[in-house]
C-alpha cells in the first residue's frame, strides 16, 4: 500500500524560509508523477508544483519564483523549499502522488495517493 508522509512545516515570520519532505513508502517517488498542494482555511486544496519522471518541473503563478521542488532519488524524497513566504501561504501542505511518469495535469481528483498534510504557518 502506498504511503506518503509529510515533514517540516511549522511557524515563520513573512519573509522567512521552509523546507517540507515528503517520504514514500511502496512507492518509487523518481518513476511517476508526484505533486506539493496546500490547503489554506475555508478554501479548496490547489496544487503548488509537480514533477514528472522525467525530472520536468512546474509551478503554479502563486509560487513562482519563491518555491522549488527537488527529488532525492537516492532516498525517495520530494522537497519543497519555500522562500519569501507571505501570510496567504498559511495553509496544510500535500505530497501527492499518481502512477503516470507524466504529470499533465495538477487536478486534484487526478491524485490517488495522499499524505496527511502538514501544517505551515506564516505571520505579518
Amino acid at each position: 500500500q502506498v504511503q506518503l508522509a509529510e515533514s517540516g512545516g511549522g511557524s515563520v515570520q513573512a519573509g522567512g524560509s521552509l523546507r517540507l519532505s515528503c517520504t514514500a513508502s511502496e512507492y518509487n517517488l523518481g518513476k511517476y508523477c508526484v505533486a506539493w498542494f496546500r490547503q489554506a482555511p475555508g478554501k479548496e486544496r490547489e496544487a503548488v508544483g509537480s514533477i514528472a519522471r522525467d525530472g520536468s518541473i512546474t509551478y503554479t503563478d502563486p509560487v513562482k519564483g519563491r518555491f522549488t521542488i527537488a527529488r532525492d532519488n537516492a532516498k525517495n524524497t520530494l522537497h519543497l523549499q519555500m522562500n519569501s513566504l507571505k501570510p496567504e501561504g498559511t495553509a496544510v501542505y500535500y505530497c501527492a502522488a499518481r502512477k503516470f511518469p507524466q504529470c499533465w495535469t495538477e487536478a486534484v481528483s487526478a491524485f490517488a495517493y495522499w499524505g496527511q498534510g502538514t501544517q505551515v504557518t506564516v505571520s505579518s
